[in-house]
């Protein structure tokens, strides 16, 4: 008897330690910039329920499509957006959906994205050299493999994957051309570096190197990860899960810096920045997977987790309170911001006034 074929679910990534260290609550608001299968996203519309409400954001046409079936259950809370992060606020504003309790990026690609045959982001399937996120954008890995200059792509292979092997396979990339398939760039790699050895495919850094490229993913991540501590609320929390090291030292170094009072070089006798800490470390060390999950999961051995809570000034917390009471809707269900110790800070302020 022959049986269909059915690609694997999507397994979403340290969901449990997503959700605590979101600190999700019932009536929150949440942004979930990578939207993807929509595994992280349903966890947090279930223990933000009820009242819970929550923005997804995905470049990825195919990310907000499926989202849209498996999210059904949850659709008169949700809103779906087809979009880059990187214009993170510019979306917030214009379905005034601010502040928040919290934000999360999960930047791994989700199973669609690697198990689809016709995107490019994988060496297990035949396909063209695309891995564009978003299909509208121009450049694709196919333009950069068959018309970069040797050097600026040994330079990009280096930078992006981390290659100790960027030369000598910008070399071959450039005697092969032209290279039509994700397979014949996978195999060219493997004859320049040599068979697999260990876990890691011999190509999996220079496609992770050309995919960070086509879709500018380390720029458009710092814009954003900066848009998102403006757009948090009240001991709002920022969560960030990243898969390599390029990520996560954006990631590490944003929440150092913002995690301090004063960010001047340690040589400067006295503060002349005038900076103030906008963010308060939650987990100073990183969170990994646990052996089961790795186990169960093995595309979540590298991730790593780490969040952060916004810290306000004075200033906000006025600018906060005049916002919270300038709508009827705010006025008459409070519009999501149901969080005790934000009603206290409310409070005081209105006692001072």
């Amino acid at each position: 008897m022959s049986q269909k074929m059915v690609a694997p679910a999507h397994i979403p990534v340290l969901v449990e330690e997503t959700v605590k260290a979101l600190a999700v609550q019932p009536g929150g608001r949440y942004i979930d910039c990578t939207l993807g299968g929509g595994g992280h996203a349903a966890a947090i519309l279930e223990h933000s329920s009820p009242g819970g409400q929550l923005l997804g954001i995905d470049a990825d046409p195919e990310a907000i499509e499926a989202a849209k079936q498996s999210l059904e259950t949850y659709s008169d809370s949700t809103l779906l957006i087809n979009d880059n992060f990187v214009n993170l606020e510019a979306i917030c504003y214009k379905y005034d959906f601010l502040p928040v309790h919290g934000i999360l990026f999960d930047l791994g690609l989700s199973s669609l994205q690697l198990n689809g045959r016709g995107r490019g982001f994988s060496f297990q399937h035949r396909a063209s050299l695309d891995m564009r996120l978003n299909p509208n954008q121009e450049l694709t890995a196919a333009d950069i493999i068959n018309t970069y200059p040797e050097t600026e792509m040994a330079q990009l292979i280096k930078t992006y994957g981390e290659e100790s092997y960027s030369r000598k396979i910008a070399r071959r990339i450039v005697q092969e051309r032209p290279i039509k398939t994700t397979l014949e760039l996978a195999q060219i790699i493997e004859r320049v570096i040599g068979k697999r050895r260990g876990k890691i495919h011999p190509a999996t850094k220079t496609f992770q190197a050309l995919r960070i490229a086509v879709n500018h993913e380390l720029e458009h991540l710092e814009l954003a990860l900066k848009q998102a501590i403006k757009l948090l609320g009240y001991e709002g929390r920022l969560v960030v899960i990243s898969y390599h090291s390029l990520e996560d030292r954006i990631v590490k170094q944003i929440m150092l810096q913002e995690s301090k009072d004063c960010i001047c070089p340690p040589s400067t006798p006295t503060c002349v920045c005038g900076h103030t800490a906008s963010l308060r470390l939650i987990n100073k060390r990183v969170i990994t997977p646990s052996p089961p999950e790795v186990q169960i999961n093995p595309r979540s051995r590298s991730a790593r987790l780490r969040a952060a809570e916004r810290v306000i000034t004075q200033d906000e917390h006025y600018s906060i309170v005049e916002r919270l009471c300038s709508t009827s809707e705010i006025k008459a269900n409070g519009n999501g911001w149901r969080r005790p110790t934000l009603l206290k800070m409310l409070r005081t302020v209105f006692d001072a006034a």
